[in-house]
């Protein structure tokens, strides 16, 4: 029989763990209503908001900004692009890059589903207090800047 090198540890309230948790529960849901609706990954998702958000850029830059690795982020860009919700055009500062943008219909469907998150965001802010909430965005936005 192995025994536990650490029987007083606590996985259960290990910070990384609960957060894991939070992020793991709170976002399968809206997840469900992105991928039922259009077929959707999480890293579509995020590459459509921050098109959307920012307008055109690079891959390279959304994967810096939402902290995804290119491959996904590439992966991501060619199935938008074949759900013509993206536009790839040449980049004239770079010709080995792109610059994206979404297409009308990308626009539509970020439309559609940014008013679902707000709603969905909503149901879930509702379970807090002003207070609790103003705490844990302030709490993890500091932990999203300052762990490492």
């Amino acid at each position: 029989m192995i025994s536990d090198p650490d029987p007083d540890f606590d996985l259960g309230e290990f910070l990384p763990y609960l957060l894991n948790q939070a992020a793991q529960e709170t976002s399968a849901g809206f997840h469900a209503i992105y991928r039922a609706e259009y077929g959707m990954l999480r890293t579509e998702w995020r590459v459509m908001v921050h098109l959307g958000r920012y307008g055109e850029m690079s891959a390279s830059e959304i994967g810096r900004l939402s902290m995804t690795h290119k491959a996904k982020i590439s992966r991501a860009v060619r199935a938008l692009e074949e759900k013509r919700f993206l536009h790839r055009s040449p980049d004239a500062d770079d010709r080995r890059a792109e610059i994206l943008s979404l297409t009308p219909e990308g626009h539509a469907a970020l439309a559609r589903l940014s008013a679902r998150a707000r709603a969905y965001g909503a149901d879930i802010e509702a379970r807090f207090t002003d207070e609790e909430r103003a705490l844990l965005k302030s709490f993890l936005r500091r932990l999203a800047t300052e762990t490492a």
